[in-house]
Order: C-alpha cells, then structure tokens, then sequence
C-alpha cells in the first residue's frame, strides 16, 4: 500500500526506508574510507619526506669537477653520516658553498702531488681509476702538505677544473662540515644505481 501526501508525492514505504538508509550508510562508509585513506597517504608522504630531508638529503651536480663520475645535472642521494673515509665522494659546505668532492686526505695525513698530477698520501701513491688525466691543476698549496686537525683534504675527479683543496678558494673542509656520503645518483634513468 503506498500513501500519498497532500502535494501527491508518495510516502516511502518501511522498505524503500530501510534500503535508502542502506544505501546512505554505503556512502558514509566509501566517505570515510577514503578519508581514512588520505589522512594515511598523507601522514606517509609527509613522513618520507621529513626522512629523506633529515636523513638522505638529494642533491642535483652543478658544473664538471667530478667527471668522469658524475655529470653536470645528475641528481644523487646523500647518507647522513658523521663517519667518513678517504676515497668517499661527499657533499660538503666549504665557505658557505655546497660542494662535491672526494675525500683524499683524512686529520693528520701528508699529502703530497707531483707535477704530473699524481697524488700521494703518507707516501703512498693513491690508485685513482676514476681519474681520466691527472694534472696538478689550478694549486696554491706547497707540498708536502699535512692535513688539519678535524679537517678533510678534498680533490675533485676532473683534476683540470676542479676547485678544491688545493686552492685557497676552498681549502680543507671542516669534518663538521659534511653534509652526507654519496650513496646513489636517482637521476637521470639510465645512470640510476649505487655510486661508490
């Protein structure tokens, strides 16, 4: 039986009633799984990101010092760390500029280059397979040179441009003064991978 009201609309009935609450109920669900859903996403995404900000920062490489490794544009992952050790490419601040470099010369250490371009640390001479032409390159330092206490003596890869250590542009870093050990370059796709 259907009842009508004074305007001719009909009175639902208790079972149009009972699948409209059904239906309504259906809604408020979907409404508040995908409210759940976001709120979820979004804590997610903001705590990646406080993660990769604090402790995996991402740098992009500006300019050619450290090719062949790395090249103009590469965007890199950075590993947070208060450890570090020779041979590692760090990112650095070096008087108030973010630089990449590669750690040669640890506290305390002699270091020494020869006119060819061939470097020596507590007279043994450093194997630099990542190092396409050795040079002496652009240098204000009298060798041999012994590394400060709680610095870091860095040189670039591409020994002809680079403005590192052995300049007083830069000078030796300040341990204090690493950003983070190069850990992966994510950019571009065909060079994604670990460095090291």
């Amino acid at each position: 039986m259907i009842f009508e009201t004074q305007r001719g609309q009909a009175i639902p009935t208790l079972m149009q009633v009972a699948a409209e609450k059904r239906k309504l109920d259906r809604r408020a669900r979907r409404r508040h799984g995908l409210a759940t859903f976001l709120l979820s996403f979004s804590i997610t995404l903001v705590s990646g990101a406080l993660i990769l900000l604090l402790f995996l920062p991402v740098l992009e490489v500006s300019g050619s010092s450290m090719e062949p490794t790395l090249q103009d544009g590469d965007i890199l992952v950075l590993l947070k760390t208060d450890v570090v050790q020779a041979g590692e490419m760090c990112g650095m601040y070096a008087k108030g500029r973010l630089i990449l470099k590669r750690i040669i010369g640890m506290p305390g250490d002699v270091v020494r280059m020869d006119e060819q371009g061939n470097v020596y640390v507590n007279d043994v001479e450093l194997q630099e397979p990542y190092v396409s032409r050795k040079t002496l390159g652009n240098c204000d330092l009298a060798f041999p040179y012994t590394v400060p206490e709680n610095s870091l003596f860095v040189l670039g890869d591409h020994r002809e441009t680079s403005i590192d250590s052995r300049s007083d542009l830069i000078g030796c870093v300040g341990m204090d003064q690493v950003m983070g050990q190069v850990v992966a370059r994510i950019w571009p796709p065909r060079s994604i991978g670990w460095v090291g």
